[in-house]
């Protein structure tokens, strides 16, 4: 059975009853031409608080997990009323999680115009991609604040940026100002750059991530709790590496009360995007350029997993073949390694490919390369966020390639 509900102006379903809400008719609720909601009960230590449906049997899970990645495309006629199924196709009905204490924000529209972002960090990751952002986010962005520690960073960084324009067009890219701590938060997303303990070229580490995750831990847990304080609802975008790892860092961090107990108050698991896959699908292209055995990657691969060990790149979804995706796989890990014999640190591709171009993406609805939380861990695929809510692309997995995600999954789940 399905129970409709109205809540200021919003229309909501649920296969439960629950006490509190106005209950409609289904009549009042078809006629309604705006988004549906619909409610689900998960706990919220393993699921998102909201998410867009993009196809019916995602109605019908009790549990979320790397599942998501498959493509359920069963038929539900009997199940829904072909109404919803429509709403459905059209990208017009939000899941969202009632094990949330505050999960009436996930009725609030998102931004419908240009969108205001904060950058934390301006090292070598994070002034290559405020260049991105100012050049190329002029459509999409209305506004760059930029945050640095170093206060004489900031205003070289002030400088520098705001001088680059176009002859006849000075107003051509969006504006850059500076800001305090205080204002980190008074945006629409907030751009997590900062980094500790790189290590310098030619140190002979096998994974420099992980030798950043303890350090670089700290520093997320403090912006994660300064955003649970200022009831951030954006996106907090997580550049730095681990990125994987560190989204799930802030993720607990934020939801903690001032004794330590999950209350789950904080920023949402949705609400955090970790932004190192898209360097690494352009790796992938990169190498699978220089042969014809590799270029069908450009049109039917795709990438999985972590920026990092546990990546997974696929020549492609409907011709898998497990020699061919190992060779990119290992071409595209080691990709990092190459810069640095050269002597240089490889931050400038990573910067642009999984920085600027895919935060842009994001504000575009477009799809792009991201972590998104997964039942336990945030595992990379390719999504996009529409309506504010973000959407996982489903597909028919070949079963090889299914174990091969699943083993990396798992890995990301142990370790936090």
């Amino acid at each position: 059975m399905i129970y409709y509900y109205k809540l200021e102006n919003k229309i909501l379903f649920s296969f439960h009853k629950h006490d509190g809400l106005n209950n409609i008719s289904e009549k009042e609720a078809r006629a309604n031409k705006g988004n549906l909601y619909f409610l689900n009960k998960m706990d919220p230590m393993k699921s998102r608080r909201s998410f867009l449906v993009s196809d019916p049997s995602l109605l019908f899970i009790n549990r979320e997990g790397l599942r998501l990645l498959l493509l359920d495309d069963g038929d539900y006629s009997l199940n829904l009323p072909n109404w919803i199924i429509d709403r459905i196709n059209n990208k017009s009905v939000i899941s969202i999680n009632t094990e949330y204490p505050n999960w009436q924000i996930a009725l609030e529209e998102g931004p419908k115009d240009k969108w205001n972002v904060n950058t934390v960090a301006l090292g070598d990751v994070g002034s290559t991609l405020l260049i991105g952002l100012r050049l190329l986010g002029g459509d999409c962005i209305n506004r760059i604040g930029i945050y640095d520690r170093n206060e004489n960073r900031s205003k070289r960084w002030l400088h520098e940026i705001n001088q680059i324009r176009k002859t006849f067009n000075p107003k051509a890219f969006p504006p850059t100002e500076a800001i305090t701590k205080k204002d980190l938060f008074n945006c629409h997303m907030l751009i997590f750059c900062a980094s500790k303990g790189v290590p310098p070229v030619g140190s002979n580490i096998k994974d420099v991530r992980m030798i950043q995750f303890e350090s670089n831990s700290e520093i997320i847990k403090e912006y994660a709790r300064l955003a649970r304080s200022s009831n951030f609802k954006g996106i907090f975008a997580v550049v730095s590496d681990p990125v994987d790892l560190l989204c799930k860092v802030a993720f607990l961090e934020s939801n903690k009360d001032p004794d330590g107990n999950m209350d789950f108050k904080g920023l949402a698991s949705n609400q955090i995007i970790g932004y190192g896959l898209g360097v690494m699908y352009g790796r992938a292209c990169f190498y699978a350029e220089m042969s014809e055995d590799t270029l069908h990657f450009l049109e039917e691969g795709r990438i999985f997993g972590p920026h990092g060990e546990g990546l997974i790149v696929a020549n492609s979804i409907k011709d898998y073949d497990e020699d061919i995706s190992d060779y990119l796989t290992e071409k595209t890990l080691s990709a990092n390694k190459v810069i640095r014999s050269f002597g240089f640190k490889p931050y400038v591709a990573p910067s642009l490919s999984s920085g600027a171009l895919s935060i842009i993406s994001t504000i575009k609805g477009e799809w792009f390369y991201g972590s998104s939380y997964m039942g336990g861990c945030y595992m990379g695929s390719k999504i996009r966020l529409i309506k504010g809510h973000i959407e996982v692309e489903r597909l028919k997995l070949p079963a090889k390639l299914y174990e091969r995600i699943k083993e990396s999954y798992e890995r990301l789940v142990t370790i936090i």
